[in-house]
């Protein structure tokens, strides 16, 4: 059974059916847990002192962002709801966190694949993490 699951956010639309997937695993299980991630992509090439008050205000309004999804979930479900943020490459600090706190599944959203052009999804985040991710992954569309 899945205890620990970790859901990427980007804060758009399509995170609600990720969140409602994994609370729907895990089942309202006391012990489970839930690890909400955000990750603020940083700009190639251009150090981080340069843009410190642009990485500012974008980790403030994630953090706000981050805090009303833990609550929303804490009170859809009883489980424990952890958020986090992290800055750098998504797919990589995504992956990096799940491996670093074993998690035993990761939820992500995904977009719907284009049947008549299938390797144009082949470059999305959910497609970079599904085939490097050690853990299982649900993709929910």
């Amino acid at each position: 059974m899945f205890r620990k699951i970790l859901v990427p956010v980007d804060f758009t639309d399509k995170n609600e059916a990720a969140i409602q997937a994994a609370l729907e695993v895990l089942g309202g299980h006391e012990e489970a847990e839930i690890h909400l991630l955000h990750v603020i992509e940083t700009i190639e090439h251009v150090e981080y002192e340069e843009m410190k008050d642009f990485y500012r205000d974008l980790e403030n309004r994630s953090i706000a962002k981050l805090t009303r999804l833990e609550e929303r979930c804490r009170t859809a479900e009883p489980v424990r709801v952890y958020h986090d943020l992290q800055f750098g490459k998504r797919a990589e600090a995504i992956v990096r966190y799940a491996e670093d706190r074993n998690m035993d599944l990761i939820v992500l959203s995904s977009h719907k694949v284009d049947r008549d052009h299938p390797a144009l999804g082949w470059g999305t985040i959910s497609y970079r993490i599904a085939i490097v991710a050690r853990c299982p992954i649900l993709l929910v569309k």
